[in-house]
């Protein structure tokens, strides 16, 4: 299994042998049952799939606090299924509707809590799914457990899994993820808030306006791990928007399907509200091994380094000369020779190997500074607009 794991990589595989897909509507909230207004999309046409269905909690009646008071459970109408093989025939359902269409190489995410959770998974593999990952997402501020007879629960579950196990080029942003996360690889188990505060949208009366709005930070976490900008990411359960409100933020296009107007309504007056990122905050993360190839004898065809011009090591005790031809000429002792910036940074430290781009050093009116920020330099100039 192929993955693209550094963002944008113009290398990495987006099909497969099947033909691309028809183009989706972008930007757009359709209101409807989501099985039914998935079969309008076209075949292969969605890069990511975020989906919150319902959970199935099988509340039996109010839900007390040790005062009498009642909690603000999940108890609406579309929570609720007669047992559980019409739930598995509704969850059956929708993933076979979101398979279709999802591009080859694009992921699903599905979250839940222990209802639902182990029969979703089960599902998606009986489906032809492959499992990838599966996220814990640790609530720092979880409801109590208000009779005192289990745990309090305080996580639930992602799954992230690729449409297909031979599934080739999916997004995976692992180098800007350990990047974004101090130089460690970032885990699956993730401490974020629930929605609480502003982020919360209210009703006419105050009242949490949905029940289950999960929090931004989560959604712009799933989004930035999993896929690049310009992608098409689809929630086939769409609430009160937050998927498509980080989507537009962070660059990326978006399809919410939501059965209910005042909901769908809400979220797009949302979504409507929100600004997008800057661009070069956004812009995928690129390695030096990824980033476009520079010569060294570039810098001096661009003037950004002369010949003649002196190099030094990162103390300035060694020194080598840049010769026109992009190469450099070092002597010391009895160590005499001519070639490139990495050949001659070993033969200076005595070692196999060099990268000659971070060893060698230019002084200027910047102080002394590596010759890999000239370069780039020039790589800037190359980066699409």
């Amino acid at each position: 299994m192929d993955v693209a794991r550094i963002g944008a990589p113009k290398r990495a595989p987006r099909s497969s042998r099947e033909p691309a897909g028809a183009i989706a509507p972008l930007d757009h909230v359709m209101v409807g049952d989501c099985i039914a207004e998935l079969e309008k999309l076209p075949a292969r046409s969605v890069d990511l799939v975020f989906a919150d269905p319902p959970y199935n909690l099988q509340l039996a009646g109010d839900l007390k606090r040790p005062d009498d008071s009642k909690v603000d459970a999940v108890d609406d109408d579309w929570d609720k299924f007669s047992s559980f093989a019409a739930y598995d025939a509704f969850t059956r359902a929708w993933l076979m509707a979101c398979r279709r269409v999802m591009k080859p190489a694009a992921t699903l995410w599905v979250i839940g809590s222990y209802h639902n959770i182990f029969r979703v998974g089960a599902i998606l593999q009986d489906l032809g799914f492959w499992v990838l990952n599966d996220v814990v997402w640790r609530k720092v501020n979880p409801m109590p457990n208000f009779r005192g007879r289990r745990f309090t629960n305080a996580h639930e579950t992602l799954i992230w899994a690729a449409r297909e196990a031979d599934a080739r080029g999916y997004t995976f942003n692992y180098e800007a993820l350990k990047a974004g996360n101090d130089d460690v690889q970032m885990r699956s188990d993730w401490m974020i808030p629930l929605c609480t505060g502003e982020e919360r949208l209210k009703d006419g009366s105050g009242r949490k306006l949905h029940p289950t709005q999960k929090p931004q930070a989560l959604l712009a976490r799933v989004i930035l791990s999993s896929s690049r900008p310009g992608d098409l990411v689809l929630d086939p359960f769409f609430g009160t928007g937050t998927t498509g409100a980080m989507a537009k933020r962070l660059g990326r296009h978006f399809i919410g399907i939501e059965r209910d107007p005042t909901y769908a309504a809400r979220a797009r007056a949302r979504i409507g509200a929100v600004e997008p990122l800057p661009a070069p905050s956004i812009a995928p993360f690129v390695t030096a091994r990824e980033a476009p190839r520079v010569p060294f004898m570039t810098l001096i065809e661009r003037g950004l380094l002369n010949a003649g011009a002196m190099l030094t090591d990162t103390k300035g005790r060694v020194h080598a000369l840049v010769r026109a031809d992009g190469t450099l000429a070092f002597e010391n002792g009895k160590n005499a020779a001519v070639g490139s910036i990495h050949r001659i940074g070993a033969l200076a430290q005595g070692l196999e190997a060099c990268n000659g781009w971070t060893y060698w050093h230019i002084e200027d009116a910047a102080g002394r500074r590596p010759i890999d920020a000239l370069r780039a330099q020039i790589r800037a100039e190359m980066a699409p607009c």
